[in-house]
């Protein structure tokens, strides 16, 4: 039996209404993405890449068509339904990093732990080696206001890592940074994919979308070009 895609898009459509116009943000995507790949999704401002990561971060539900995730249908479930799979399956990495600010980057790791079925005493023992596997074992009881930018991005990911998603998304997870950190960053992003991890990346900067293994191009609702990197 091979394994399901990690996430399955069928046909979906997403409109929403201006007044008495309605916007079709998707116009029916198709898109597979398999265990284990790194997937940089791009379009300018308003191509409908936004509304397709939302999809598949299960954060918004398609006005038609289908989402699998991980074989499980979860395209009409509710915001209760879909909270519990978002932080079940799903790791999620922003470009503003969403770090609370007076508490330590292990409690910062820690708390999607709060919301799921692990036991309390692993909570620190897991915090701990998430941020080990992001090289921040030293600055476990640092808060965000002691950490650089690329040390701030490190804990979010650890923070994604720690329920041991299917999928990483990252939402321009490296706006916010200087070239040197963004290159740092990417690197990690590239041996968590190296170890295993699925991840899917939003970026508008081609040198980011680059150390990608395929890349979606999104245009007016529509993907328009999907390749692996190095393949047109």
């Amino acid at each position: 039996m091979s394994q399901p895609n990690v996430i399955e898009t069928r046909q979906i459509r997403k409109a929403y209404s201006m007044g008495d116009n309605v916007i079709w943000a998707l116009k029916g995507v198709d898109v597979s993405i398999k265990a284990g790949e790194f997937v940089a999704v791009m379009g300018t401002s308003g191509s409908g890449k936004s509304t397709f990561m939302n999809m598949i971060g299960c954060l918004d539900t398609p006005s038609d068509g289908k989402i699998l995730l991980n074989g499980e249908d979860v395209s009409h479930l509710d915001a209760a339904a879909l909270a519990h799979i978002r932080n079940r399956y799903i790791g999620f990495v922003f470009q503003q990093f969403n770090l609370l600010p007076r508490t330590s980057a292990l409690d910062n790791v820690a708390l999607p732990l709060l919301y799921s079925e692990v036991p309390e005493r692993e909570w620190q023992p897991r915090a701990k080696a998430s941020l080990e596997q992001v090289g921040l074992g030293e600055r476990l009881h640092n808060q965000p206001s002691q950490l650089s930018g690329g040390q701030q991005q490190r804990v979010a990911i650890a923070r994604a890592l720690v329920n041991n998603p299917l999928l990483i998304l990252a939402d321009e997870p490296t706006g916010a940074l200087d070239t040197r950190t963004s290159f740092e960053i990417m690197a990690l992003f590239q041996q968590l994919n190296d170890a295993g991890k699925t991840i899917v990346l939003v970026t508008h900067e081609p040198e980011i979308a680059a150390v990608a293994k395929r890349k979606l191009v999104f245009r007016d609702g529509e993907l328009v070009e999907d390749y692996l990197n190095g393949h047109h």
